[in-house]
């Protein structure tokens, strides 16, 4: 079974493409001098042509670097690279890192807790830690959430620039999904920057008539955000004072999670 597996990956497999991530084996694999054109043909099994035009495609968009060493032009690894190891590193260990303090938020505000991550621009999420008893707010894990009238959505979205922001909102819509729901793009922009002066979001029954979220985004070392957490409560009696104290035991859980993905955020 496995066997015919594979044959069916590789029959849709771009030629093309698995030369590219060849050569970036192979760049891996090497010293730091580089390698010469040549050098990364034969290793690969091309011609010098079909290797230039890989490296100059790789090298357009920061995956590869090149310089002059004596009297050749040698190519090395790019710091796009970087950029990208950094964040898979985040990705693939966010989730075990933030259980246990999504686990210390629901003992504390008894109220279920998600994490979640901006997934081609909605927000998706990946886990959760439900309240005690029987009745549960949260909704399935993996979803698409509509970003502009999510709380974890608004959290990370508060970290773009307005310009992608814009895009995004652009790309997907703005649909009403309840009568308290932002629907136009300037207004949110607007709401995005009391996001990021105070560090958490709100859903104030903007995705569900009763329900209100509060979240606040997860930031690694480089300062982007890489996910947000957030609790979810029926409206009843809350008053905004209540919302604002949990949007600060929320920021301070995202804010321990950072600090464990190498954000420099001080302790408060």
């Amino acid at each position: 079974m496995k066997e015919e597996t594979a044959k069916t990956d590789d029959k849709y497999a771009l030629r093309s493409v698995s030369r590219a991530l060849d050569i970036l084996h192979v760049l891996g694999e090497h010293s730091a001098e580089g390698m010469t054109v040549a050098e990364l043909a034969d290793s690969i099994g091309v011609s010098k042509s079909t290797a230039f035009t890989l490296l100059q495609t790789l090298l357009a968009r920061g995956f590869i670097a090149d310089e002059r060493l004596g009297g050749s032009r040698r190519y090395r690894l790019g710091l796009a690279l970087v950029h990208l190891g950094d964040r898979a590193a985040a990705n693939t260990g966010i989730t075990q890192i933030a259980m246990p303090l999504l686990q210390q938020l629901t003992q504390e505000t008894g109220l279920t807790s998600r994490l979640a991550v901006l997934d081609d621009g909605y927000a998706v999420a990946i886990s959760r830690v439900d309240a005690p008893g029987i009745f549960r707010l949260a909704g399935s894990l993996g979803t698409r959430e509509l970003p502009h009238c999510s709380g974890v959505g608004k959290a990370l979205l508060a970290l773009l620039p307005p310009a992608r922001v814009f895009q995004i909102l652009k790309r997907i819509g703005m649909p009403s999904r309840t009568e308290h729901t932002i629907t136009e793009p300037a207004e949110l922009v607007k709401n995005l920057v009391d996001v990021a002066d105070r560090g958490y979001a709100f859903d104030d029954e903007e995705d569900n008539l009763g329900v209100i979220c509060v979240a606040a985004a997860i930031t690694d070392r480089s300062g982007d955000g890489v996910a947000a957490i957030s609790v979810t409560s029926m409206k009843g009696g809350r008053s905004l004072e209540d919302m604002h104290d949990l949007g600060r035991a929320v920021r301070a859980c995202a804010d321990k999670i950072s600090r464990l993905l190498g954000a420099n955020i001080p302790d408060a």
